[in-house]
C-alpha cells in the first residue's frame, strides 16, 4: 500500500505567502497540498487554493481538508471538480465534510432544518452522477433534467472526513476513502472497521490504502489551546494521542496509525519554527517513510 504524507495550511497561512510555500512543496517533492474550509479567516477558499497550487506545480496534489458539501449544489461542485482534473489529472483530492468546523460558519452553508444529514447524502449522489456523466437526476431536493456539466473527466475519488457513527456509515455508503482527524490509532482502527462493514453491507468495497488522518505537529510542546481543542473533540482521550507535541511522538502516532490501516497523512504544523525550517524537516523526517 502506498504510504503517502501532504502538507496542510490552516488559518494562519497569508494569501501572498501561498505561491512561494507552493513552490517550495513542489521543488522539495512533498506528495500533496492541502486547503481548509475557514471562511472566517485569512485562508484562502479550498477550491481557488488547489486551482492556483495546480496551476504552479506539474506533480504536487490539491486536496480539500474539508470541504463542506451540504449547502453548495453539487453540480456546481461537480463542475469545479471536473475542470480542476481536466487541467491536472490524478491531481485532485476532494474530501468533503458535513459541517464547518467553526460553529459561527454553520450559518453560511443554510439547507433545509433538520436535513443536513439526507441534503449531504443526497449531494453525495448528485455530485457522482454529475462527475459520471449527468443526465436526469431526481431526488428528494433536487430535480434536474439533463444534467451535463462538461466532459466526463478522469476518474476523481470522493473521499469524507468525519468520525461520528452516522458519519462512518455515510463514508462506507457513498465514499472513495475517508480522511480522520482527532482520533488516537486505536479509535482509527475501530472507524475503519465500521467504514469497511457498512460499505460491505452496501455491496461497495473501499482500496485498502484510501484511508488516511489529519495529523497536528506542535513542536514545542502541546499547547494549552490545543490540549483544550482535543479534549473538546474527544474528552476520553488523552491529547497526547491525538497530537503530537515533537518529531517523535509524530512518528509515534505515524506508526500507530500505519498498524491501523491508515497510510494518508496530512500533517499541519503549529510552533515558533518557521514554514521553511518545518518544511526542511518534514522532507528528512517523512518524505523517506513513503514508498
Amino acid at each position: 500500500m502506498k504510504i503517502r504524507f501532504g502538507v496542510g495550511l490552516g488559518a494562519e497561512t497569508p494569501p501572498g505567502e501561498l505561491s512561494g510555500i507552493v513552490d517550495r512543496l513542489e521543488a522539495a517533492g512533498v506528495d500533496s497540498v492541502w486547503f481548509s474550509e475557514q471562511v472566517y479567516s485569512d485562508a484562502v477558499d479550498p477550491f481557488i487554493g488547489m486551482a492556483h497550487a495546480l496551476s504552479r506545480t506539474s506533480s504536487l496534489k490539491a486536496g480539500t481538508s474539508v470541504a463542506v458539501l451540504p449547502g453548495r449544489h453539487p453540480v456546481l461542485v461537480a463542475k469545479q471538480i471536473a475542470s480542476l482534473a481536466a487541467l491536472a489529472p490524478k491531481r485532485v483530492l476532494p474530501v468533503f465534510g458535513l459541517r464547518p468546523a467553526r460553529r459561527t460558519e454553520w450559518a453560511l452553508f443554510d439547507v433545509p432544518a433538520g436535513a443536513r444529514a439526507a441534503v449531504f447524502d443526497e449531494s453525495l449522489r448528485l455530485l457522482r452522477s454529475a462527475l459520471s456523466g449527468g443526465g436526469d437526476f431526481t431526488g428528494e431536493f433536487w430535480k434536474l433534467d439533463d444534467v451535463r456539466p462538461g466532459p466526463v473527466p478522469p476518474r476523481v475519488d470522493l473521499w469524507l472526513g468525519g468520525s461520528a457513527p452516522a458519519a462512518l456509515e455515510r463514508i462506507g455508503r457513498f465514499a472513495d476513502g475517508w480522511l480522520g482527524s482527532f482520533l488516537s490509532p486505536t479509535d482509527a482502527r475501530d472507524a475503519r472497521l465500521t467504514i469497511e462493514a457498512a460499505a460491505a453491507s452496501a455491496g461497495r468495497e473501499i482500496e485498502d490504502d484510501h484511508y488516511g488522518m489529519s495529523l497536528i505537529l506542535s513542536e514545542n510542546g502541546i499547547t494549552p489551546e490545543l490540549a483544550a481543542a482535543a479534549r473538546a473533540r474527544r474528552p476520553d482521550t488523552p491529547p497526547s494521542e491525538v497530537i503530537a507535541g515533537s518529531w517523535p511522538e509524530l512518528h509515534r502516532l505515524i506508526d500507530g496509525h500505519l498498524a491501523a490501516g491508515l497510510t494518508k497523512f496530512v500533517i499541519y504544523h503549529r510552533g515558533d519554527a518557521s514554514f521553511d525550517a518545518f518544511l526542511d524537516r518534514f522532507v528528512s523526517e517523512l518524505v523517506p517513510r513513503q514508498n
